[in-house]
């Protein structure tokens, strides 16, 4: 089954074009799907388009079956996917509970079971589920925006740039927690660490200048001249 189908994708921003007939898939028997390439790429832009954010001037975007081309951010929710943006977007003058609360607009009945779900994974939001978002550490704040994208049941999870900021030891904490979610969800997942991105992923595409320029296995593009030269250097 597909989860998510791309087909011939253009974005612009007003008269600026940032990404060209695009397509792409995410198949339930997928764990990871990173999508991977340089800053400016487009490729916050892509996850923005699929999550309902900004909308194509071309193309065409289906999640689990539905079209959700021109469907608002909250609906695509509902239809199974979340996406983790970059800035976390957490209500810092809420609680942590809260935050979670607020992730689980469409699983009310649920919150309870899943907010377990989310402390066992991530203790120390237990520990300070009375807490303020905006007094967490970032690596805390970090675990919260992926605890509350959890709340919802998603079927397909989607991280930008998920480890920016983070000490070596607190990405590799979000690496490990990537993995694990990945055994019962679809991740698709943008990471500026291409080699962890790709060891990850079962699938991976290569995007630049708006434009899929390669894709394969993980494997395979982490083994590729383009991956090799571009991006793992030194």
């Amino acid at each position: 089954m597909t989860l998510i189908d791309v087909q011939d994708l253009d974005v612009h921003y007003g008269d600026l074009q940032v990404l060209w007939d695009v397509s792409l898939q995410v198949r339930e028997d997928d764990s990871v799907v990173s999508i991977v390439g340089p800053n400016g790429a487009g490729k916050t832009t892509l996850l923005k388009t699929l999550s309902g954010i900004v909308e194509p001037t071309a193309g065409r975007v289906e999640v689990l079956g539905q079209d959700v081309t021109a469907v608002p951010s909250d609906a695509i929710v509902e239809h199974g996917f979340v996406h983790v943006s970059e800035e976390r977007n957490l209500f810092g003058d809420l609680s942590v509970e809260k935050n979670l609360l607020m992730g689980s607009f469409t699983t009310r009945d649920d919150f309870e079971e899943n907010r377990e779900m989310v402390f066992d994974m991530f203790p120390v939001l237990r520990d300070r589920r009375d807490k303020k978002a905006r007094t967490l550490s970032g690596g805390e704040q970090q675990m919260l925006a992926i605890g509350r994208g959890l709340m919802a049941e998603p079927k397909v999870l989607a991280f930008d740039e998920p480890s920016n900021a983070l000490a070596p030891q607190l990405a590799q904490q979000v690496f490990e927690t990537i993995e694990e979610i990945s055994d019962d969800v679809t991740v698709v997942l943008i990471e500026q660490h291409v080699d962890r991105a790709l060891k990850l992923a079962d699938r991976g595409y290569l995007l630049e200048n708006g434009r899929i320029q390669t894709e394969g296995t993980g494997e395979e593009l982490l083994n590729s001249d383009a991956i090799k030269e571009g991006y793992l250097r030194g």
